[in-house]
């Protein structure tokens, strides 16, 4: 059988690339030393030939001199900072490079295009292989490189699926490998993948793992099945040439940020290069053609795009929203030893079928082997679907009345039982697994039942169509209505950059149209506007914000262009009905975010009309603000963008802009990785609410109706005296002791910042006084200090009090920015209604709400915790006033308008899940008493951590298991604190951690955290007994000392074999010797294999039982005396490390050792090492040509010295491979 290798997943990449019409080439045969070379050196990274050919193939009417001078200009692109270079290309490669020249005795100025962006097919794709780079005096080669036109655009880095260590964090840490010691070669990417064959993301320069990205669609219409490899999905998805150029030229933007050092004065500018998702892609073209469409424009398809537009993808409906949740299920614990046996003993069928499902492998389902159910065990059980798999052999023939009465009792219990002949296990298992992959109980398609704690499963299409969704799409609309449609695209998962997108490709798709961007507060126009001038680059314009009405008639008086902001208070008319006509352009288009809201109406009201006194002097009918912008933009089109979606009974959203272009919804966002769980935790009876204050409430409910009150409102008697119970004195006293306990029990376990949304200003002042009457080390009136602030502005009337807490817009820049910055000290912000939509602080994982909302309102201001920020596992709402039934309010229109996935899951579920999680660790400790671990003296408590880790070591498959469930029990309990229940296994979860810590530091596998460190936001649970000023070692705490020279000496390993805990020392003695043994394999191939086979053989005997663990010592001292034997066998030959390497080679054999005595032997290795390195060249190693030449060298040499003829061809294989490990340090690179 074929094994699975890194090759083979490069080979196969290639393959589909090669299917998409990409040309193939291996990378060596066009270096300058291969056969049909293409490049003057390594240094080189452009294939210059193949440019200047796509140059003057695309710019036939540019002078050759303007096109050689545009190719020099990007080789002259050199800065410090990579990404600075990276901008500057993209900049010239998606602008076009600026010539001049003289023609017909006039100097003209013109663009030289690198790549035909409009005819894919006018351009030059090649994928690459093994293309090496050297750069300052290193040597690197990537797996694949991407070129179009002689650029390298993609690099992708590929790992062995098959290969436990091998993962697409490995390959991810490659790529930072390469840009640190390559940088040149990334000065032209566009963007990288990284991929072990199975799963596979692509991400930018600035992208950190997190923020590397699946591509779920080959395109764009429906899923890619789930038994297609992420790769080929992103490959065909992303890679094909049509959608590739898109990417490039529409969907990468370089996002600027500032900020001032308060103490020096200097300004800073930090740039972070984006590239869009998949369903902000697809989203983004869809609305394109959409507007097109409505503005009966008959431009050619955009880019990227279909000639047919948008084929929906028609869902299956789910069969049944309410399935039964199973959240126990009948245990009986005198059946735990036998379960156990029976997974120990695994005959072959049920090995063969667990090697199918184990790992989450089939459809993300987790299965478990021999699992009790009520008094019976089961072979294989879903926990996902409530599914039983039995394997049934010849024993069941006799065994009819018994099976019968088992699935009856199972299926009693809401379960479906699924029986597998053995036979057809064993002769076919595709058919097997293609039968349960169809079968309706785990069918994607229906929402399974799951047990406690496991969070609810979603389905698994994911390009939907409006109509999948039960609601209309824009297909049903007419051209040229002046409706574009509304993008629902759930908070937190890139709305505002998707506007940036769209407002890029439109204003090229329909000939430099004005854009409108219209949002309904100044704080969100400040935060979208921000957000598009930071990316200029891509909308080719500095975009405007409007000041005034004044101000906004000037701007869209404009015969076309622009991009300009404004509220859309702005088109209230200052005397009628009627508002001015701006414009009657057809180039138009007016972009809403948050389209939903009231006040994009048509209806008629009358209200008081008033004096400049606020005197009542009669009345007047006002409309909604649609009326008015229709009448100021008759002809403009309307877009609209929102977060949540639109309710079943607003007619004015659809009036406006239309129905759905997209939906991209919360269980989508979670299930992506582009948002993370909402949990809830209602906290109403640690502050004392009065009967009245949640009578109020209540009744304010029906006022709200889901916007925020006007002055008028709140001056009337429900909201004042609402106002006054929930700011009274002793209350304030309470929620402000409240947080900071449970912000402070919270940061302990879960590094990030928090919100306390205030419901007046009156209220944020005094919250923020009684907080630093608590905490007095949080206050600063410095704004560059200070752990608390208020965000919120003031007016002379407010008094002394509040009015301290105003804010400039510069200021709440300056507050914002030290939000974001997850090192900053600013942890928590109060606030009313600034940042509660819009806002983006990924680190912030608690929102505290103290004030009355529902709807949509509600909805946009828990979502401010949903970033993506590490690890962070989910972001949590405290609930200071009961908004439990506004919270299923939003939920229910929510899911009427067809979405899916709950906004925020029950505080009481993470707890769960960690109780779940917490049983799991403690069964491991059956027979361990870690209770005593709590009352034990700082020393004991070190012992007995040393003493857990011995007895998790002598689990089967322990170490791994352990680390698994602890870090799972982690992140559960981040979520869950500070629930009682939480605090009350806090000492638990602290000393599991503990353990996880001391095995995590022998885990040489390369799978554990390393320096994957940084990107964690769970911290450790830290047992204060063990933080002290004196310096408890963790090798006296075992009873031995600690080595001062080497950890291979004669007194260092008698140590470890007198070590109490045998386990420990030798997984500590196994991972020493394993690091020895690598640190020296490269250097010396033949001793180090031969070191490696006596370890693993030595820990295999240990794990059949052959061995004990006293008498595997013995072995692995005596492996390590022959390390130590190894490094004094070179010097006492006087040979160099690489001579004594081809030394061992030769000498590798009893023939040759009796045939050639040592000194001959010596000095053959001595002119080995000479010819060797003398004819080895750069990427000699897949240069066939060399490889054949040194090959000849050796066996003229080895004849030469006479070596015996039949070991000749073997020692000349040995020589070759030991040349090809130290191959870099041979050639001197």
């Amino acid at each position: 059988m074929t094994r699975i290798t890194e090759h083979s997943i490069e080979d196969f990449a290639i393959k589909l690339l090669e299917h998409l019409g990409y040309e193939y080439i291996y990378a060596p045969s066009i270096a300058h030393d291969g056969e049909n070379p293409e490049r003057s050196s390594y240094e080189e990274i452009l294939l210059t030939h193949r440019m200047a050919e796509a140059v003057r193939r695309i710019n036939p009417t540019v002078p050759s001199a303007a096109q050689e001078e545009a190719i020099k200009e990007i080789q002259r692109i050199h800065s410090p900072e990579l990404l600075t270079n990276n901008e500057s290309f993209h900049r010239l490669l998606t602008e076009g490079i600026k010539v001049s020249y003289q023609k017909d005795g006039q100097q003209r100025g013109d663009l030289v295009w690198l790549i035909d962006f409009n005819t894919p097919e006018n351009n030059d794709f090649i994928v690459a292989n093994q293309f090496t780079v050297v750069e300052d005096g290193v040597n690197k080669r990537p797996d694949v490189i991407l070129f179009v036109n002689g650029i390298p655009l993609v690099v992708i880095e590929l790992k062995n699926a098959a290969d436990e260590n091998a993962t697409i964090k490995s390959a991810f840490r490659q790529i930072e490998t390469y840009k640190a010691v390559i940088p040149s070669l990334f000065t032209y990417n566009a963007f990288t993948i990284i991929s072990d064959g199975l799963e596979a993301r692509a991400g930018t320069l600035s992208s950190g793992m997190s923020r590397f990205m699946a591509w779920k669609s080959a395109d764009g219409k429906e899923e890619a099945s789930h038994l297609v490899s992420q790769m080929e999905t992103l490959i065909n998805g992303m890679l094909n040439k049509e959608t590739l150029l898109d990417l490039v030229r529409h969907f990468i933007v370089f996002e600027k940020s500032k900020k001032e050092d308060a103490k020096t004065g200097v300004t800073t500018i930090s740039t972070v290069k984006k590239l869009a998702a998949y369903h902000q892609y697809y989203a983004v073209n869809r609305a394109v053609e959409s507007a097109i469409r409505a503005t009966g424009h008959n431009s050619p398809p955009v880019e990227g795009w279909s000639q047919t537009g948008v084929v929906p993808n028609p869902r299956i409906k789910e069969i049944s929203r309410a399935t039964k949740n199973y959240f126990s299920l009948p245990y009986n614990p005198k059946l735990k030893e036998r379960a156990r046996e029976l997974r120990k003993a695994g005959n072959l069928p049920e090995v063969l079928f667990w090697n199918q499902v184990k790992n989450k492998q089939f459809k993300g389902f987790d299965f478990d082997r021999q699992k009790i159910i009520g008094n019976y065990i089961v072979d294989f059980y879903c926990a996902n679907c409530g599914v039983v798999v039995e394997i049934d052999g010849s024993s069941h023939d006799n065994k009819v009345e018994y099976d019968a009465e088992r699935d009856a009792y199972l299926e009693s219990l809401g379960l479906t039982v699924i029986h597998i002949p053995v036979n057809d296990v064993m002769k076919q298992m595709s058919s097997v697994m293609n039968m349960l992959y169809d079968h309706p109980a785990l069918s994607n398609t229906n929402k399974p039942p799951r047990l406690s704690g496991t969070p609810p499963q979603e389905g698994n299409f994911v390009m939907e169509s409006p109509e999948s969704y039960g609601v209309a799409g824009v297909k049903s609309q007419p051209k040229g209505d002046r409706k574009g449609g509304v993008v629902w695209h759930t908070q937190g998962s890139g709305k505002s950059l998707s506007m940036v997108f769209f407002t890029g490709k439109i204003v090229l798709a329909l000939d430099n149209p004005t854009v409108v961007v219209i949002t309904d507060r100044n704080d969100l126009d400040d935060q979208l506007f921000d957000t598009f001038a930071s990316s200029t680059q891509l909308l080719r314009q500095e975009p405007k914000q409007i000041e005034n009405r004044n101000d906004l008639k000037e701007k869209l008086k404009v015969a076309s262009g622009g991009v300009i902001f404004t509220t859309i208070q702005k088109f209230s008319p200052e005397e009628g009905n009627v508002y001015e006509t701006l414009s009657e352009r057809e180039n138009i288009v007016v972009i809403a975010d948050e389209a939903h809201r009231t006040q994009y109406g048509f209806k008629a009201k009358t209200v008081d009309d008033k004096d400049e006194h606020g005197n009542v002097i009669g009345k007047k009918t006002v409309y909604g603000f649609a009326k008015y912008m229709r009448d100021a933009l008759p002809n403009a089109t309307y877009i609209g963008f929102t977060g949540t979606p639109i309710e079943s009974t607003d007619v004015n959203t659809p009036a406006v802009f239309g129905n759905y272009i997209d939906v991209y919804d919360i269980a989508q966002a979670v299930e992506d990785g582009a948002t993370v769980r909402i949990y809830y935790e209602s906290r109403l009876a640690k502050v004392n609410l009065s009967e009245e204050g949640k009578k109020l409430v209540e009744e304010l409910d029906d006022e709200l109706d889901g916007e925020e009150l006007t002055e008028t409102q709140k001056a009337k008697a429900k909201w004042t005296q609402l106002e006054a119970l929930i700011g009274s004195e002793n209350r304030i006293k309470n929620v402000a002791n409240d947080i900071i306990q449970h912000f402070g029990q919270r940061q302990e376990v879960f590094e990030g910042k928090g919100m306390i949304v205030a419901m007046s200003r009156r209220i944020a002042a005094d919250l923020y006084e009684e907080i630093i009457k608590l905490k007095p080390e949080w206050h600063s009136d410095d704004l560059d200090k200070g752990v608390i602030k208020v965000v919120m502005t003031s007016s002379s009337s407010d008094g002394p009090k509040i009015a301290k807490h105003h804010t400039t817009k510069q200021q709440r820049r300056t507050l914002a920015d030290r939000m974001k910055d997850p090192d900053d000290e600013l942890k928590l912000v109060i606030v009313r209604d600034m940042w509660l939509t819009g806002f983006d602080a990924p680190s912030m994982h608690t929102l505290y709400i103290d004030k009355p909302m529902k709807g949509h309102n509600l909805m946009q201001a828990i979502a401010r915790v949903n970033r993506v920020y590490k690890d962070k596992p989910g972001g949590l709402v405290v609930d200071y006033l009961g908004i439990a039934s506004d919270l299923k309010k939003a939920l229910s229109f929510y899911s009427d308008a067809g979405g899916k996935g709950d906004p925020t899951i029950a505080q009481a579920q993470a707890v769960e899940l960690m109780l779940e999680k917490l049983e799991v660790v403690s069964q491991m400790y059956s027979g361990f008493p870690y209770e005593d671990y709590f009352q034990a003296e700082t020393g004991q408590k070190l012992s007995m951590i040393l003493a857990a880790e011995e007895h998790i070591l002598g689990l089967e498959d322990g170490k791994k298991r352990y680390i698994n469930e602890v870090t799972a029990l982690s992140k559960a309990f981040a979520i869950a604190v500070p629930h009682e229940q939480a605090m009350d296994v806090k000492d638990e979860v602290s000393f599991f951690q503990a353990v996880k810590a001391r095995l995590a530091k022998f885990d040489g596998t390369g799978s554990g955290r390393t320096d994957e460190e940084i990107e964690t936001t769970i911290r450790q649970v830290i047992d204060q007994a063990l933080v002290s000023e004196q310096v408890i070692d963790v090798f006296d705490a075992a009873g031995i000392k600690k080595p001062d020279i080497s950890i291979l000496s004669e007194d260092f390993l008698m140590e470890l074999k007198g070590m109490e805990h045998k386990n420990v020392a030798l997984e500590v003695l196994k991972k020493l010797l394993n690091d020895e043994i690598k640190a020296r394999s490269k250097k010396n191939l033949v001793k180090s294999k031969s070191l490696k086979e006596m370890l693993e053989n030595s820990i295999k005997k240990y794990h059949n039982k052959i061995l004990t663990a006293a008498e595997v010592m013995d072995e692995l001292i005596k492996l390590s005396k022959e390390i130590v034997n190894m490094d004094s066998e070179a010097k006492k030959l006087g040979l160099s490390d690489f001579e004594y390497a081809f030394y061992t080679a030769v000498a590798n054999n009893d023939s040759a050792k009796q045939l050639m005595q040592q000194d001959k032997l010596r000095e053959l290795a001595v002119i080995l090492t000479e010819r060797v390195k003398q004819n080895a060249s750069i990427d000699w190693t897949i240069k066939e040509s060399v490889r054949a030449k040194l090959k000849v060298i050796i066996k003229r040499t080895l004849r030469q010295y006479g070596y015996p003829p039949d070991m000749q061809k073997l020692a000349t294989e040995t020589v070759l491979k030991q040349a090809e490990a130290i191959a870099k340090e041979l050639t001197g690179i």
